[in-house]
Order: C-alpha cells, then structure tokens, then sequence
C-alpha cells in the first residue's frame, strides 16, 4: 500500500533530454500529448533510460578494470495524435536513483505523477479493522502477548497511579485464635463471662468506658482503651486502602509536552532499560480520535513492532514512544503537524488530533 503525499509533472520537449533524480519514490500515472502540436499526424514516443538492477547488487570485491555501468532503456508508450493522445501508466522511480527521458518524434509530451510513500509500517493504523467507537470493548489490561516477556510476570514498581490494576488485598485481622479467627459467637461468650465475673462497681465503670467508645466523649486525661485504640488504627487502614484503590483506578502521572506539541501522560511506569532511538520494541495500542472514534488496535494476536527513531511510524510515535520501559502504559496525544497533517488517511480525516493509548510489552 502507498500514499500519495505531492504531485509531480515535467514537460519532455523533442530533442531534449530529461535527467531526473527523485527526491523521494516517485509514481509516474499519465503521458499525454499536449494542447499545442508541431505535427497532427506523426507518433511521438517516450523513452527512459535507467541504471538496472545488478548496479544495486555489484559486489564491492571485484576488480575495477571489471566493474561497469550497465543501463537500460525502454519505451514508455507511443501517442499519435487523434488516435492515442494519453496513456495510463504505473511506473514507481525509486528515490535518488538517476533516470533520463526523452521523446522521439515532432510533439511534446507531459509526464504526470505524485510523490508516495510505500512504507506500510507508517501508522499504527491498518486496514484489517473497522473504526469502532466502543472504547469499552478494549482493554489493555486483557491483551495477549505473543513475545518472550509476559506484563502480567512483571512486577513493576510506579509512582505515578494505575488505572488498570486494581489492590484486592485484605487488612490482616488481628483477633486470632491458633492461627484462626475467632467466631463472633465465641467472642460474645467470652465477654459475657467477663462481665458476669466483675463486681456491681467493675460493672458500672465498664458500662460507662462502653459508652464512651460508643461515640460519647472520653473524659479529659483518660487514654483510650486499647480495643480503641486497635479499631482506630484498623479504620485508618481501611480509608488508606480505600483511598489506595481510588487512586489507582483513576490516577495519572503528569502531562509533559515534547518536541513538536507532542502531550504524554504515564498510567504505568515499567521496568528496565529506557526505549531510545534504534529500540525495537513490541506494542499494544489503541488509536482513537478526539471524538472518542476508534480507527485502529492492536489488542490481541501478534503485537505491532518497529524500531524508534527510523520514520517507520508518524512522527508523534518516534517522539512519543522515549523513553518508555517494558510494561509501561502510556497515552500520547499528537498534533496533525506530527501526525498526518492536512491530509485524509483512510478513516482518519485531515488535520486530525490523535490519542492513542499504549502498552509496552517488549523490547530489543
């Protein structure tokens, strides 16, 4: 698959010869005959003359006195005027490659193209799926990984809050009998013949601290009891626990701006070396537009790969992705001028802000 990103032309006038040398892969779409003609009746051809392939494949241990500069030429297409006036063709002219043109006979030709990009890997985003709006339906924390580290292995430590893990233990119980924990019915008995033991004024003095540990005030100078004390310290650990899980199902790390206008904001902060440029890492992701559509995933089956810093995603990502380590999550908001700019790419209109929510789950 490519993208066609600019539109190129170039006139071939009789007798003269056209050396082009492409800035970047060039596709040539259409040769036509132009409004004006020196011959109404005479077949203007258009040749090309390139370096062929076994250039690219010379071995650089061969002797000079050997080595030489093998070309070809072929003709493009042939128009005569009232018969043939244009031809479609579909002929890429690879980047920084030297090719000559030239038209044989009386009439000027006009070559027209557009500038493209054949690299597949250039988006996260790929035609095998269906933009869906249900951003419900897709949750990193239940993806699949088909590479050598498993996330969920991970013990990764974070400062920032984690929205897709959730704290379920226990606060230990501290009334235990033998390593058991005590019936409530066992411990009402045991009170009871407590109690039925005291003398009328133990009783009244028990009665009095019971009230005060029901809600009433304690007496100015008189300490706690210790079953208090051991209730209070107990309800504090349940409201930090509380509070604990709060923040992690719903806490973030800072929003930090980076080159270009490119936002991050860590969920997770994973473990181990950080990417860099050239790391190959594996990826989870999630692609959505501002409006909350989905155009592209990868939550499941083999991961999405490429290696940072190469351009081979959108500029965002190569910015986006530093910095990251194995287990991390991410959300990366990125601008059009860092995205696909003022051009409409599949499902994704011009001039669009992407989010995308990411999972690193390996790297190399």
């Amino acid at each position: 698959m490519s993208i066609a990103v600019a539109v190129w032309s170039i006139a071939l006038k009789p007798g003269q010869k056209e050396t082009i040398i492409p800035l970047g892969d060039l596709k040539v779409t259409q040769a036509a005959l132009g409004d004006e003609l020196a011959s109404e009746d005479k077949r203007t051809s258009v040749k090309v003359t390139y370096h062929t392939a076994s250039r690219l494949d010379d071995d650089e241990d061969e002797d000079e006195e050997d080595e030489t500069d093998p070309i070809s030429t072929t003709v493009l297409c042939s128009l005569t005027p009232g018969k043939i006036e244009q031809a479609t063709m579909d002929l890429v002219l690879e980047q920084e490659l030297e090719y000559e043109f030239e038209v044989v006979g009386p009439n000027t030709v006009y070559l027209t193209g557009n500038y493209i990009d054949q690299n597949t890997n250039n988006v996260p985003y790929n035609d095998d799926s269906e933009p869906d709006s249900d951003e419900e339906g897709y949750d990193l924390r239940d993806v699949s990984s088909d590479v050598e580290i498993d996330p969920e292995d991970l013990d990764v430590p974070s400062t920032d809050e984690d929205r897709f893990e959730e704290v379920n233990e226990e606060e230990p119980t501290p009334a235990l009998q033998n390593g058991k924990r005590a019936r409530d019915s066992d411990a009402m008995e045991t009170e009871e013949q407590s109690q039925e033991k005291l003398s009328k004024s133990q009783k009244k003095k028990l009665n009095k601290k019971l009230k005060a540990e029901g809600g009433k005030a304690v007496p100015a100078g008189q300490e706690p009891s210790p079953a208090k004390a051991e209730d209070k310290k107990a309800s504090e650990g349940n409201q930090n626990k509380e509070k604990g899980k709060k923040d992690k199902s719903g806490g973030r790390g800072p929003v930090r701006t980076l080159e270009g206008g490119v936002t991050i904001q860590d969920a997770v902060v994973g473990t181990g070396p950080q990417v860099k440029k050239g790391s190959q890492v594996s990826l989870r992701y999630i692609g959505k537009l501002q409006d909350g559509t989905i155009f592209d995933k990868n939550t499941k089956g083999q991961p999405f790969k490429t290696t940072v810093g190469k351009g081979e995603v959108i500029k965002g990502w190569d910015v986006g992705l530093m910095g990251m380590q194995v287990g991390g999550e991410r959300k990366i908001k990125i601008p059009p001028s860092m995205g696909y700019g003022n051009k409409k790419t599949g499902p994704i209109p011009a001039n669009s802000v992407l989010e995308f929510e990411v999972k690193l789950i390996g790297m190399k």
